[in-house]
């Protein structure tokens, strides 16, 4: 190539055989508002989706991924502004067609699966009524037509006993079956073209990979295009036919799977590529040091319903879990969604009360401790939660939510909030920032200020649940650092919560996997990842997207 190296490498595409473009996106440029960082969303960027076809679009939040994927469906926000460009649908500009017509367009002919289902879902409807509004909105079918046709659309995606899934309110499901709903929903119309936005990004290995199976066969059953956005370089080996690569607002590299990812030529590709966490055979395993806690035969049970003539339900969260943890180690918990793991970090930090067992730290028992016995112990052990967001306050400053834990503990405000600046310096932000609010912060800046909330008492140990699965790889990899830099300075011990095995490889001294609330297996690192004993924890390893891939892309 003679490019430079920061250059647009835009490989060409071959077209002989292959089906013309149902979708052309053609200098494309989303103009933001005055005072923004900067001047386009998204910057004379070119797509084609083209029938049978899978586009993956990558790249790290901000890179104008999904704005481009919204422009498309007609869903961008009133803040910003197309500049220049078409959006051609076959021969129809939709930048240019009155709303009406772009109602009808919307799930008709393009569909859209939104990240998170959760709140893409109405909580007050049942799943069918949900499918049959799709119908309805746009004038089709008889009510009996509708609900028969929900009931076959929840069954040719997969879920497990439809006709109660039909019935079901949203949150009774999982989040695999949500997402399975929401894909169901995008289906109804059956659209030449689906936008899929990070439908995986939340979702453990397993989960994900009957996901991103099931949007391939229905690709290939249906003939449609395919955008799929992602920031997860393991997806796009694993479904990708062509992928682009966007780097704040404007595509630095596109061309054919194979050849953007064996061998990748913009400088942003290979940084992205570089930042994936490798599944390699585990850290070295340490030397045994005295256990900072230990746990004995923890259990958590929940008790579901019960009432007139209803049975109580016992789930069983966790079951007899017992493990110790060495100062200064890390100990990893792997699983799927529903495996225990997050109970577990509950249940430790006293968030929620055990059923039975014991957890040890030092000679307190924090199982059965209450009132201020519980309180002046609990300091010891702190807790770093999967969405920075909505676990900081956003009507206080950083500063205050940082002192707010040692102030509670009797320290003075002043030297509190002095103490905060200095943590801020100690997770690599700006100790200016104490005076700003969380919303001004990014994604991953906002984990660091968890971070220091979390150190602000001074904790012996800490519970990580999820911190990383919602960042970017280049900020997933910087936070990673950040955890195991400041473990090594302190000497602090680590309880990570995860479901990316990728991640506990890079980080976790010892790997202790989790299914419906048991331990199947606890170990080194290398024995987990190089030689696991049990079937579950080998199903964990071959769901990883892309696995297969991996040596190449390395």
């Amino acid at each position: 190539m003679t490019e430079e190296p920061h250059r647009p490498v835009i490989r060409p595409e071959p077209v002989e055989g292959r089906p013309a473009p149902v979708v052309r996106i053609e200098r494309l440029s989303i103009a933001l508002p005055e005072g923004a960082d900067r001047p386009f969303a998204v910057e004379r960027v070119n797509f084609n989706l083209r029938p049978g076809e899978l586009l993956c679009v990558v790249g790290e939040s901000g890179s104008g991924k999904s704005m481009s994927a919204n422009a498309l469906m007609g869903l961008l926000p009133d803040t910003v502004r197309v500049a220049e460009g078409r959006i051609l649908l076959e021969e129809t500009d939709l930048l240019r067609e009155p709303a009406d017509k772009l109602y009808d367009v919307r799930g008709r002919r393009v569909a859209m699966i939104f990240q998170e289902p959760m709140s893409a879902l109405n909580p007050l409807m049942k799943v069918s009524a949900q499918i049959e509004e799709v119908f309805e909105a746009h004038g089709l079918l008889t009510p009996k037509e509708r609900k028969d046709k929900a009931l076959q659309l929840l069954t040719e995606v997969g879920l497990p006993d439809p006709p109660r899934a039909a019935d079901s309110y949203p949150f009774q499901l999982s989040g695999g079956q949500r997402q399975r709903v929401m894909i169901a929903m995008a289906l109804a119309l059956e659209p030449q073209v689906l936008i899929a936005d990070e439908p995986t990004t939340a979702l453990d290995v397993t989960t994900q990979a009957q996901i991103l199976k099931l949007i391939a066969r229905l690709q290939k059953e249906r003939n449609m295009a395919v955008m799929f956005i992602t920031h997860d370089f393991g997806v796009v080996a694993e479904i990708a036919d062509y992928v682009t690569v966007m780097q704040l607002g404007r595509i630095v590299e596109s061309g054919p799977a194979d050849e953007v990812l064996y061998s990748p030529e913009h400088p942003y590709t290979k940084k992205l590529i570089a930042a994936i966490p490798k599944l390699r055979a585990g850290a070295a395993e340490k030397t045994a040091s005295a256990p900072v806690l230990t746990v004995e035969d923890l259990t958590k049970t929940y008790h579901m319903g019960g009432g007139f003539f209803k049975r109580q339900r016992d789930v069983h969260a966790v079951k007899g879990v017992s493990f110790t943890l060495g100062r200064g180690e890390t100990l990893g918990i792997v699983g799927e969604s529903g495996s225990g793991k997050s109970s577990v970090g509950r249940c430790l930090v006293r968030l929620q009360d055990p059923t039975s067992g014991r957890v040890l730290l030092g000679d307190k028992d924090m199982a059965h401790l209450k009132g201020t016995e519980l309180r002046a112990v609990r300091r010891r052990i702190q807790m770093i939660f999967q969405d920075p967001f909505s676990s900081l306050n956003p009507r206080e400053k950083v500063g205050r939510i940082i002192a707010d834990g040692p102030i509670a503990y009797g320290e003075d405000p002043k030297r509190a909030l002095s103490r905060a600046a200095a943590l801020m310096e100690m997770v690599g932000l700006d100790p200016r920032g104490v005076n700003r609010f969380p919303h001004e912060f990014s994604g991953g800046q906002r984990q660091r200020i968890g971070i220091a909330r979390a150190l602000a008492l001074e904790p012996e140990i800490i519970v990580a649940d999820e911190a990383v699965s919602a960042l970017d790889v280049s900020i997933q990899a910087q936070v990673l650092d950040l955890l195991g830099t400041l473990k090594k300075d302190l000497n602090l011990s680590l309880i990570f919560i995860t479901h990316d095995l990728r991640v506990a490889a890079q980080i976790c001294d010892r790997v202790m996997v989790m299914q419906k609330g048991e331990v199947v297996e606890i170990g080194p690192g290398a024995a987990i990842f190089g030689a696991p004993k049990h079937a579950y924890t080998q199903s964990l390893i071959d769901a990883i997207p892309g696995r297969e891939k991996e040596a190449a892309m390395a």
